[in-house]
């Protein structure tokens, strides 16, 4: 990535849980590789540190406060950082290259959106079917 090109933002989330097959030697094994992988790019300036996710939450929604977990365990979050790339496709083939993927975790990588949000503009928010306040129709 020379100096002169624009960068980004990308939110990476951890999922998943480790392999069932991996003995604790070879899942810390892969946690070693993954902090040295990761001081390495923060250094580089092309990663944001992150943090490690509890186990317990809530969820708050109109029904009120729901304890967690909140998703199945392949879709568990264990934490989160932020790769600094050109592009998605720069991002991913960063997120690519965790040792962790070895011993059954997976990375979703998404874009940072610059801008706030608002009702008049589709978002991931935005139902499939909706109209937008503008009349438009919301094309995913």
């Amino acid at each position: 990535m020379s100096d002169d090109t624009p960068v980004s933002d990308y939110l990476v989330l951890s999922r998943g849980r480790w392999d069932d097959d991996k003995t604790p030697e070879q899942i810390q094994a892969a946690i070693d590789q993954f902090y040295a992988w990761h001081d390495r790019l923060v250094a580089e300036g092309r990663m944001r540190s992150g943090r490690r996710l509890a186990r317990e939450g809530k969820l708050v929604g109109r029904s009120g406060v729901i304890d967690g977990p909140f998703a199945e365990a392949k879709e568990v979050v264990g934490g989160y950082w932020f790769f600094v790339a050109a592009s998605l496709d720069e991002a991913v083939a960063l997120a690519a290259q965790n040792p962790c993927i070895a011993c059954g975790l997976s990375f979703e990588v998404r874009p940072i959106e610059p801008e706030r949000a608002s009702a008049y503009r589709l978002a991931n928010e935005t139902p499939l079917s909706s109209t937008l306040i503008d009349g438009s129709r919301a094309v995913n």
